[in-house]
Parts: structure tokens; sequence; C-alpha cells
């Protein structure tokens, strides 16, 4: 049994406790200790605050960093990252892992304590074990003009039965985005998720203009691009409403479902996510580097939308540090509360992904996976400088943590 005291204490669950400590055993938070206790170990001017959890990566991608610069529209974006995909021969490529090992270790050096990863290969689920780094792996499927939906769900399903088991590490299927996936396909994807015990699944939804077109009007800049790699259907109607109208008319939005992106959405597909109790999955510096615009938070939260953070992919943003992607957020929502933010970017994100038992708030029972955020004197707003001063150099984990301990 180890205890600690520190500066602050930020459960994220209740308000800053000053001058306070965690008592540790076993890996858990066994007591939250209000008051100084005098054999613990000090801290020193930290803030104590959960691991924060990346609810959208694309680790398998970590090889593409560098090679595919800011666009100013989102299919100006894609088009290099399709290239460099396809000639890629081998997805398990000694480069491939290489990076992907490489970037759960910034992750992890910056704060992260799990993700939510969205995979096509299936080549981050044995490196995420090793390094113990909690994970929802997504495995996503695409086809806009899939022949046999029920056949491509069912194929996936299997390989992910084949699937060892890895401590830490579960599966479940999402599909794509509405510009790369079927009607049929998403109900079939429904389905399986309604009949299977994970049904979190996650989509790219309403994140550039160009898909708002392909709904609204089916024209723009996706129906060019699909039409180039031989994609287009004239079977498919555009059903003229917005992307969140249109998979929550379908079935698919469900209160299990992470909304990545949303930068698109107005105040009616907010309030539908508020209703559908979805959690909106925000990435703002990928946002700003695929040429989509800024999501709009304050309305989001106003709304009353479940906020969590994300990353996004090597290929769309410098690093993988999340509290960077925070730091934005504050600058994009001045006038949330920095509490609601730092929520978001822990317990939000634990609970979209099902880890909310064991991470996101500093609570007895749960895993004692807590940074320590070095704060410099004069602060008085320990939460507000969380949110948007805090640097990777301010972090450690807690000693004794996993994560303090784990690497590869």
């Amino acid at each position: 049994m180890r205890r600690f005291r520190a500066e602050w204490v930020l459960p994220v669950s209740g308000a800053p406790l000053r001058h306070a400590g965690v008592t540790v055993d076993g890996g858990r938070i066994v007591a939250i200790d209000a008051e100084p206790v005098a054999d613990a170990e000090d801290l020193g001017r930290v803030a104590l605050i959960p691991g924060l959890v990346n609810a959208h990566t694309h680790l398998e991608l970590s090889y593409l960093r560098g090679q595919i610069p800011p666009a100013a529209t989102f299919t100006e974006w894609v088009r290099p990252v399709l290239r460099a995909r396809g000639a890629l021969t081998d997805p398990e490529a000694p480069e491939v892992r290489q990076a992907v090992r490489a970037a759960i270790v910034e992750a992890r050096a910056t704060g992260t304590v799990a993700v939510g990863d969205i995979t096509n290969t299936r080549v981050t689920a044995p490196l995420l074990a090793e390094a113990q780094m909690p994970a929802l792996l997504f495995l996503e499927l695409m086809g806009f003009a899939a022949p046999d939906p029920d056949a491509r769900v069912q194929a996936a399903r299997q390989a992910l039965a084949a699937e060892p088991v890895r401590p830490g590490v579960r599966w479940t299927l999402a599909p794509h985005a509405p510009y790369s996936v079927s009607p049929a396909l998403f109900r079939a994807i429904r389905a399986d998720l309604d009949a299977s015990a994970e049904s979190r699944s996650s989509v790219h939804l309403g994140e550039s203009p160009e898909e708002v077109a392909l709904l609204a009007t089916g024209t723009g800049g996706w129906r060019h691009l699909l039409e180039d790699m031989g994609m287009w259907t004239g079977a498919w109607t555009p059903p003229g409403c917005s992307p969140v109208a249109y998979l929550a008319d379908l079935g698919f939005l469900q209160r299990d479902v992470l909304v990545v992106h949303g930068v698109q959405c107005d105040g009616a597909d907010l309030n539908r996510l508020r209703a559908l109790d979805a959690t909106l999955v925000s990435c703002p510096r990928s946002n700003a580097w695929v040429g989509v615009g800024a999501p709009p938070l304050e309305a989001a939260y106003a709304a009353g939308v479940r906020v969590a953070f994300g990353t996004d992919s090597l290929a769309s943003v410098a690093d993988l540090n999340l509290g960077a992607d925070l730091r934005l957020a504050r600058a994009l929502a001045p006038r949330v509360p920095a509490r609601f933010l730092l929520e978001s970017a822990t317990l939000n994100g634990a609970r979209a992904l099902g880890l909310n038992h064991d991470l996101g708030t500093i609570d007895v029972g749960r895993r004692a996976e807590l940074l320590m955020v070095r704060v410099p004197t004069g602060v008085t707003d320990v939460e507000e400088y969380v949110v948007s001063g805090m640097t990777p150099a301010d972090l450690a984990w807690l000693p004794g943590s996993s994560s303090a301990e784990s690497a590869f």
C-alpha cells in the first residue's frame, strides 16, 4: 500500500481537492485522502488527474507520419492517403509495426492511458496488448456498393472470432462513413452489433462539406472521388438530409455509437445526438489538417451532447498528444467550463469505450493510472491550467502505476 499527497487532486467526478492525496493498493485506488496524511509520499506542486483517453485513433496509419500534407478540402487530403495505402504491399511490414510501436509509446508518454483504435488490418492488436495499453478496437468495414452485406459482416465477425484473446484488448465492428458504406451494410452491421455482447461501434460522420453535399444532392467532391475509384453506383439514392439524420433514420445511431468528428452538425443534429445519448468524439487538430473546419464544440456542450476527444491518425495530425487537442478545444470553446473539457478527455472517453469501471476518474475502486501534472507557481485555477496550459514536459505517471512501468 502506498499513500501519496499532492497540491491538488482533480477527481473529475467532483470538485478539485487542495492539499489532498490518494491511497493505492494492488494498482487500485483504495482511499481519497481529503486531508494530508502524515506518512504519505509528497509529490510536490502537482495536480493528480486521471489518465487521458484517446477515443479515436488509427494507429496502423502511423507509418504515414510526415507524408500527407495539410489540405484545403477533405477529398484533397484523402487522395494521397489512398495512394500511399495502395502502395503498401504488406500491412504488417516491419516499418508499419515499428511505427505503431512508436506511436503507442508517444501516446503513453503524453498522458494517454487507453485508446479507441480503428483498424482495417488488425495489426495493432498484439502491439497494444504487448504495451499493456487498454483498447477497444473497431474493425472497420467499407462497401458503398457491397453486393452481399450480410456475408461481409459475417466474414468480419469470423475474423474476430479467430483473434487470440489478449488482456486489455476488446473487439467490435464499425462502419467507416456514409460515403463508403451502403445503407444495407449499415443495417447489417447494426443487426450484428445488436446480437453481440459488445454493441459499441464508431462511425466517421458529419466530417466534411463534401459528405454533406453527397447526402443532400448526390454531388460534390465525394461523388467525383467515388467515380474516379470505380465505386459509384447508380443504385444509391441521396437521402436529402444531414449525415446525422441519415444514420439515425437508418437505425444505426444509438447510445453505444461513437460519432467521430461531427464538424458539420447543426443545432438539430446536436439535439438528435443528445436524444440518442450518443458520444461525439471531436478531433479538432485533425479537422484543421484535413480542411473541414472547426467542430461546433460550444454548441455541442450547450446542447448537452456527451463529448470525448481523439487525435485521429498521424496522417492528419503532427503527434498523438491528446493534450494538444484539449488545448485547441479550449481555444475553440472559451465559454465551456474547464471541468467539462477535462471530463471529455477522461471520463467521457472511458465511458464511450466501456472502460469507465476502471479509468476516467479518481475514485475508490478505479485503477491508479494517474497523471501528475506539474503546476507553475501562481496558478490558482488548476482545472483551467490543465486544459489550456498543460504540456508533455509537465507530465509524469504516478509512481507504481502500470503506465509508468509499461514499455516495449
